[in-house]
């Protein structure tokens, strides 16, 4: 269990079937719903995706690592366990510096909200669940998160959408990249 800048997050090795199962398990997570990948740079994204926008770059340097999650059409380096029939991933790219640090130790990790399934997300060290501790691995407490959730865009077709609204807000994401202009 790591800290994220928006909430903890419960986290697995993603190219490793067991350990992603064994996350699904623990959090009580349908298998159904996909699973974002946690990553430590700009060429992992480019690695695990394809058809990416030619703006992308701009996008990553200017708010990764951040409260950003980005929806790209999934390369075949993606493991079906992750995007489950999808032909889309999320990536996210966390800003805390332990939780990059064993990122870029391990490799892409999947990494959900550390709550059980149908609870709130643990802003808090204090708030996470003893079943979520107890099959933690390693569980770091860093309390610098601020709770907002993450933004979420979709650049998967010929206009991004803006999923959710969330730390990062749709008039940030403009005015550091016009490109995104027709943005739904």
């Amino acid at each position: 269990m790591l800290p994220t800048e928006t909430v903890y997050g419960l986290f697995a090795n993603a190219l490793d079937e067991k350990a992603v199962k064994k996350l699904y398990a623990v959090k009580g997570r349908p298998t159904e719903k996909a699973l974002n990948m946690n990553v430590a740079s700009y060429a992992d994204i480019l690695k695990y995706s394809k058809h990416q926008p030619v703006y992308l770059e701009k996008l990553v340097g200017t708010f990764l690592p951040g409260p950003l999650t980005i929806i790209l059409e999934a390369s075949n380096a993606v493991p079906e366990w992750i995007h489950i029939g999808k032909t889309t991933v999320g990536f996210r790219m966390p800003s805390i510096k332990i939780t990059q640090k064993v990122i870029e130790k391990v490799g892409v990790l999947v990494g959900p909200s550390a709550n059980l399934t149908g609870d709130p997300s643990p802003q808090f060290f204090a708030d996470l669940s003893p079943q979520i501790l107890e099959n933690a691995q390693v569980a770091i407490q860093d309390d610098s998160i601020y709770g907002l959730d993450t933004t979420i865009i979709d650049l998967t077709g010929k206009t991004p959408r803006l999923l959710r609204q969330g730390a990062i807000t749709r008039e940030q994401l403009l005015r550091e990249v016009p490109e995104l202009a027709d943005i739904q």
